[in-house]
């Protein structure tokens, strides 16, 4: 009888942990069939940001507090990091070691994945470095808009943040980029309904005057938010036009259009 009861408990936490790895597994199947701006906005929904940390614009912007709301830092002052003598950017970053293995290596999948489509290099950091950038797990995703000079944050949240196209549209804002939603021919492209979006949040809709590098408006870009971002009231905040039923917003990695403008820029 003894025999049968541990066999009976262990069957039963055998089964438990099978459980919980289905339960686990189907949560990442689904996330993995959201479209990056779909994770952003869910992994900073009920964000509570810590008192260093920054306020946000766009979702997922970090901005310093003295920030202009509007102004893209790219056109106000230069934002891009400086390239080298061969023709490569390198950039450093450093990784918190908070994260797990597997995390780690979403991370640095996302960082390489530039170096095989333009000239960026991101390269660990290195003692005597002077600007890096620090990927940790803060309250959300986030990042800064362009070189900031020093160590600036790159926040990777282990809830919800650590997706191959998240890390890549994270990565495109440190470079210098920022929404597609926000470009200055968007009204072009994009109607926005303005009384379906969040009380308070209708900034995150502002045009600003940004670096569209000469290329065309995309819809399929990995900074482009998907048709109910910011929604109050499950009816859409964006249509694209004049077909307002193009499909938009469901990247899940970047585009040939993120990676020609990346290219412009840089001069790669």
């Amino acid at each position: 009888m003894l025999v049968f009861s541990w066999s009976l408990v262990v069957l039963l936490l055998v089964s438990s942990s099978w459980a919980e790895a289905d339960v686990a597994v189907t949560e990442e199947d689904r996330s993995s069939e959201l479209s990056v701006g779909e994770l952003l906005e869910r992994a900073n929904r009920h964000r509570t940001p810590d008192f260093d940390e920054p306020p946000l614009i766009g979702g997922d912007i970090a901005i310093k507090p003295e920030g202009d709301r509007n102004a893209d830092p790219c056109t106000a002052r230069g934002c891009k990091w400086l390239k080298n003598t061969d023709g490569k950017v390198y950039i450093p970053y450093y990784i918190a070691n908070h994260y797990s293995t597997r995390e780690r290596d979403i991370i640095v999948r996302g960082l390489q994945s530039f170096s095989s489509v333009s000239c960026i290099r991101f390269r660990p950091y290195q003692n005597g470095d002077r600007e890096w950038l620090s990927i940790e797990s803060r309250n959300g995703c986030y990042s800064y808009v362009g070189r900031q000079g020093g160590g600036q944050t790159v926040s990777l949240s282990r809830q919800g943040c650590l997706y191959h196209g998240t890390v890549q549209h994270e990565l495109l804002h440190a470079l210098g980029f920022n929404h597609e939603q926000t470009r200055s021919d968007r009204d072009n492209h994009i109607k926005v309904h303005w009384n379906n979006i969040i009380d308070g949040m209708d900034y995150n809709f502002y045009k600003i005057d940004t670096l569209n590098q000469g290329t065309a408006y995309d819809y399929n870009s990995v900074m482009q938010y998907e048709r109910y971002a910011f929604s109050k009231n499950n009816l859409p905040t964006m249509e694209p036009i004049p077909n307002s039923n193009v499909s938009f917003g469901k990247a899940t990695q970047m585009s040939k259009n993120d990676i020609d403008r990346l290219n412009r820029l840089y001069q790669c």
